[in-house]
């Protein structure tokens, strides 16, 4: 069951397509938030693409709410034969951008390095939904996998394994660790993103070490024309930071 937030707002609405759904935001925006905001064409030329990681379905939006990012959920594999976006009801406590929002926000309070989210949304049609989320987006940041590309050897190899060990500490299996979902900012600080199917766990190896290898695979699949080897000796020294701050209990 999941508790109840007072700082947290439901609103439901119905859409022009017959479909009925809710709203899950900060409630401080509840007397703003609009059906409209998680539709990319409500928008106009205030909504841009974002092309980082190819994966689509993200755009940059500016509303009252100020510079941020809408995302809507997509699904891979063979699953998008059938729908691109459509996922299989289960009860509003497990819609994907209702869980993604809560654990976003509890995370953001907790002041480890996440964007604080602002909205999520789903629309139901029978027995299928789609959902979307806004969270605010972060200025001046690239991601791990672009600093990779760009200058591996300078690269925040030591940086981004104590920022994984933090996040971790903190019981944060992330579902897609990948280095497009690690982002640092001009000042050198890192962020992690997009915990869409991500929990919090008690902390232990088995789930740690597969996010560790995830990533790993992550930087050998973007590394281009650098030898295999390059990279892992990269990323030993990611894994030497991680094992060092997480043997320190924080």
């Amino acid at each position: 069951m999941v508790r109840f937030d007072a700082s947290e707002s439901l609103t439901p609405f119905r859409d022009e397509g017959d479909g009925y759904g809710s709203i899950l935001s900060d409630a401080a925006l509840a007397r703003q938030v609009e059906p409209g905001w998680f539709d990319p064409g409500f928008w106009g030329e205030r909504a841009r693409s974002v092309d980082s990681g190819g994966r689509g379905g993200a755009w940059f939006v500016d509303g009252p709410f100020g510079a941020a990012v809408l995302r809507h959920y997509l699904r891979g594999g063979l699953a998008a034969r059938l729908s691109r976006d459509m996922h299989l009801w289960r009860g509003s406590a497990r819609v994907r951008s209702f869980v993604e929002f809560r654990l976003t926000r509890d995370l953001h309070r907790e002041g480890l390095p996440v964007p604080e989210p602002l909205a999520s949304r789903y629309v139901r049609h029978g027995v299928l939904y789609r959902a979307a989320i806004l969270v605010r987006r972060l200025h001046d940041v690239r991601s791990f996998a672009d600093r990779t590309a760009v200058a591996a050897g300078d690269a925040p190899w030591q940086e981004t394994g104590r920022l994984i060990a933090r996040f971790h500490r903190a019981g944060l299996d992330h579902a897609d660790l990948n280095a497009h979902n690690i982002l640092f900012d001009a000042a050198g600080e890192g962020w992690l993103i997009d915990l869409d199917r991500g929990r919090r766990r008690l902390p232990e190896t088995g789930w740690r070490s597969r996010n560790l290898a995830r990533l790993e695979r992550s930087l050998l699949k973007l590394r281009g024309a650098r030898p295999a080897e390059a990279v892992r000796a990269d990323f030993a020294r990611l894994r030497a930071a991680y094992d060092a701050r997480w043997a320190k209990g924080y």
